[in-house]
């Protein structure tokens, strides 16, 4: 890998620091040098990037790369191995392509589909973002995930526990295999009535040994965790990511802040606001359905709960519970809108969940996530300004130009043409 200057676009760092005009160099896998001006080094690539915005890829939350169309379980359940190995390759490709450049995983329908796709993308075989591969979710008897009863046995998209026993084993089984992270159904869920979202079927003994058994061998343990209890047992049993989060009180609040320089949390709001507004109704969810099933309840908590969490400095993370037939991969960076219009961030900071806080929890040393020197070059370009119009990246549309560890994913023709042709009267003024 050689050198790649990019100059003359708006930077947007993700430091906290307001955008610029400037360039920015990157030799090998690594940004060397990012300011006004920082362009004048030799290269061997030259793009110029007048009138782009320069930003970090962004970091799906809460990845489910081998969900793709899905309206129902069954759709996790029939197809087969070999099928949704395909599907999951397709996912990771859009998320590249709409600028994504990383994946936290959730969970998938299979327990290996990740990690496939994952070895393949790191290998170079295939297109897609870093991945920090989900296995199955892991549930408990009768709570969400287990789609049996005693009439109908039946294999569901989750692996079955009970037990602190049966739960480190099934930890165990997911780090042989490769796993990166662990994830727990911890709370109940609208789309299983006999648990609702308010409800805990998983006990705090669970969840320890889950935590201490995924940590032990250096895995990321993640929970789906929608009721107060499950919360705060997730909190206090050292649970990396809690995703969703809608019900909450003061001591749950006070023990997220306490715990905030450990924790990352994904309200995943997308796929309760786009059933809400009629976006699935052509799959026979209904806002009249959304609201059987207690959803606008669950919004109304979820608005109260990360207003407050922001304002706490809770490192919040974007994305999650795309794939459905009404949120293809790739349309993730919706939810940047959603945490301005609904938590109350400004567009810069709700880029800086999109963008920093992703790349923190992906790992890597906090390599990731910032535009500054020494990092890991994982960035894109965007033909407009998400400060001004987020909806710039609602969609792979306006994502120009994708750059993971160095190397380039994605140029759209127009910038192509313009490679190697630098713009010195744009460089003159950038550099004033």
């Amino acid at each position: 890998m050689g050198r790649t200057l990019i100059q003359n676009a708006t930077m947007f760092t993700a430091t906290g620091a307001d955008a610029f005009t400037g360039d920015l160099l990157v030799e090998g896998n690594r940004i060397v040098s990012v300011g006004p001006g920082a362009g004048g080094q030799a290269a061997d690539a030259v793009i110029d990037a007048t009138g782009l915005f320069c930003m970090p890829g962004m970091t799906e939350g809460h990845a489910h790369l081998s969900f793709e169309n899905v309206g129902a379980t069954e759709d996790l359940i029939t197809p087969s191995p070999e099928t949704q190995a395909f599907t999951a390759a397709r996912g990771a490709k859009n998320l590249i392509e709409a600028g994504f450049t990383s994946a936290y995983g959730a969970s998938e329908a299979k327990l290996k589909l990740a990690v496939a796709v994952r070895e393949e993308v790191n290998a170079g075989r295939l297109p897609g973002p870093r991945i920090r591969a989900g296995g199955m979710e892991i549930s408990v008897t009768g709570a969400m995930g287990d789609e049996s009863t005693l009439h109908n046995p039946r294999i569901g998209p989750a692996t079955i526990v009970d037990g602190v026993e049966e739960m480190r084993k099934a930890v165990r089984l997911h780090c042989r295999e490769g796993i990166d992270n662990i994830k727990l159904d911890v709370s109940g869920d609208p789309f299983y009535p006999n648990t609702p979202g308010h409800t805990t079927p998983m006990t705090f003994d669970e969840i320890r040994t889950a935590a201490e058994t995924a940590h032990a061998y250096g895995r990321k343990i993640n929970a789906h965790t929608r009721s107060v209890e499950g919360s705060k047992h997730c909190v206090r049993a050292g649970v990396d990511g809690l995703f969703h989060v809608e019900y909450s009180d003061a001591e749950l609040l006070d023990m997220m802040e306490e715990a905030k320089d450990h924790i990352f949390v994904v309200p995943t709001v997308g796929l309760f606001a786009q059933i809400m507004a009629g976006e699935a109704a052509g799959h026979g969810l209904t806002p009249e359905v959304g609201g059987y099933m207690n959803i606008p309840e669950l919004l109304e908590h979820s608005v109260k709960t990360h207003t407050e969490l922001r304002k706490r400095g809770i490192r919040h993370l974007i994305g999650g519970d795309y794939g459905f037939g009404w949120s293809p991969h790739g349309t993730q960076g919706r939810d940047i809108q959603s945490f301005v219009d609904l938590y109350g961030y400004s567009p810069a900071d709700a880029l800086i969940c999109a963008t920093r806080n992703g790349g923190l929890a992906m790992g890597y040393g906090g390599d990731l996530g910032t535009l500054e020197e020494g990092k890991l070059a994982d960035l894109i370009l965007v033909d407009g300004n998400p400060l001004a119009d987020l909806s710039v990246l609602s969609g792979p549309e306006k994502v120009a130009f994708v750059m993971r560890d160095g190397l380039i994913q994605k140029m759209s023709p127009a910038l192509a043409a313009k490679q190697n042709t630098p713009a010195p009267e744009a460089h003159a003024v950038a550099a004033e």
